[in-house]
């Protein structure tokens, strides 16, 4: 908030090139401040002035906080040896977030200007295949071993620690360098200093393998609580470490590209804001088309029904309801499943707990909204007698039981699909709201004209 307050004052003393004024406002500012201000700046000059006049160190950490696209337009405007310095002093966890963002013959330019030692990290990094956790650690971390005191463990943190990414973990491995414990830096602390770090383990770590699904990080962290943790490769050996910072960018990854997908509109690889026009039109394009084509069939229904219709005219007035309420309640039961899988609170193997819980939900939601549905045929033939016609208390009951059957198969089959999609391997968000309501308007339709044949054949039909 005190950020956009602010902005209008630092553009309008960058215009005047105060540059001496911009530094002293600047001075107390975290480098998340900075970077949220440096995101809103419109004008890429002002935003290349602006990061030209930080010192060094607290440019390369502001750096790191900004969105990736001015990340990339930064660099486009910064000098040769200004971009050598920011590389090179990067996290190697952010700068490999940003190659991913490149484009390949960029990424090599940008390789070529890394020491030779940055460089093996770079493209040791990038060597692992996208969206597993070996994309995500960084080798910045302090090993130790079982054999050494506190006060050589203590020594080792001193002037090794600095390049560290986190010193809250100290990470115990074996002469081949397999990880062997963590320890809380604060039982180093407040143990003697002749104290071995093997008296101090108790040998209960848990850690991440490099190839792992990223998702299997996010799950990890949420249930251990952790702030980093170790990552090994098949053999067992430390490799590099992951902390809570690119989990949680990972998750919120997650959580966006399933709330776009519950919307059915492909996952946006760029923020709304800045996505083109055409992009956006391409990505809802596709499923928008689906359901156009599932609709259709909707239409279909209606048409095998239409001598019904045509006899009974009354039926048509409450199609709507029918239909909505089937797809309200399989929606319902889509984002409920699809939320539980995501949060590791159900699995595949429990589809008959889950089919169990739903159709008796299903029962009573319908029954509910069977009992408002024939409540309302009655007082609104109560108001307007012979809206209905004389039959009025069997078409009252012929919605009230559509509406038990619409529901109970609509609460079926949302909870149904994101399952049946986990088990095949496809991501369970693809059962979207739009797509289940799409599907059981179609069945909705033939459940109540069945109902409607069943009660009212020799009556009005």
């Amino acid at each position: 908030m005190i950020v956009r307050i602010l902005q209008p004052e630092i553009i309008e003393l960058i215009q005047r090139r105060e540059f001496n004024a911009i530094k002293e406002v600047l001075t107390e500012w975290t480098p998340a401040d900075l970077a949220e201000l440096l995101n809103d700046l419109p004008e890429l000059q002002d935003q290349a002035i602006l990061f030209r006049l930080l010192p060094r160190d607290f440019a390369v950490e502001t750096f790191e906080y900004l969105d990736v696209d001015v990340q990339m337009d930064l660099l486009k405007a910064l000098g040769n040896q200004e971009i050598v310095a920011i590389l090179n002093e990067m996290s190697a966890d952010d700068r490999t977030a940003l190659f991913e963002e490149m484009p390949a013959p960029i990424v090599k330019q940008m390789l070529m200007l890394l020491t030779p030692t940055e460089r093996h990290i770079a493209q040791v990094l990038l060597g692992y295949p996208e969206n597993t956790i070996g994309r995500l650690m960084t080798p910045e971390y302090v090993a130790v071993e079982a054999e050494w005191t506190v006060q050589e463990v203590l020594d080792h943190v001193r002037t090794h620690g600095k390049d560290s990414e986190t010193l809250n973990i100290l990470y115990v491995v074996n002469q081949s360098g397999t990880l062997i414990d963590d320890i809380r830096i604060r039982e180093i602390l407040l143990s003697p200093s002749d104290t071995k770090v093997s008296d101090i383990m108790d040998g209960n770590y848990i850690s991440l393998e490099v190839h792992d699904d990223q998702e299997k990080a996010v799950e990890a962290f949420k249930k251990y609580d952790r702030v980093a943790l170790p990552v090994t490769d098949v053999k067992g050996i430390l490799i590099g470490i992951v902390t809570i910072d690119d989990v949680l960018d990972v998750a919120e990854e997650e959580a966006t590209e399933d709330f776009q997908k519950l919307g059915a509109v492909e996952a946006l690889e760029e923020p709304y804001s800045t996505i083109s026009l055409m992009q956006m039109v391409r990505k809802r394009a596709g499923w928008l088309s689906i359901l156009f084509v599932g609709e259709l069939f909707t239409a279909s229904a209606m048409s095998f029904f239409e001598n019904e219709i045509a006899r009974a005219i009354v039926l048509a007035l409450f199609v709507p309801l029918i239909i909505s309420s089937g797809g309200n309640s399989g929606s319902q039961a889509s984002t409920l499943v699809i939320r539980a899988l995501s949060l590791g609170e159900i699995t595949v193997k429990d589809w008959w707990f889950v089919i169990r819980r739903e159709v008796a939900s299903g029962f009573l939601l319908g029954s509910i909204l069977g009992m408002l549905g024939m409540l309302r045929v009655f007082i609104w033939q109560m108001f307007f007698p012979g809206l209905y016609g004389e039959h009025w208390f069997l078409i009252g009951f012929t919605v009230s039981s559509s509406l038990v059957g619409v529901v109970l198969w609509g609460t079926t089959a949302g909870a149904m699909l994101p399952l049946l999609l986990k088990k095949i391997g496809f991501d369970p968000a693809t059962s979207s709201a739009p797509f289940v309501a799409t599907l059981v308007d179609v069945t909705g339709l033939i459940i109540y004209f069945s109902f409607a044949l069943l009660f009212l054949t020799g009556k009005l039909l």
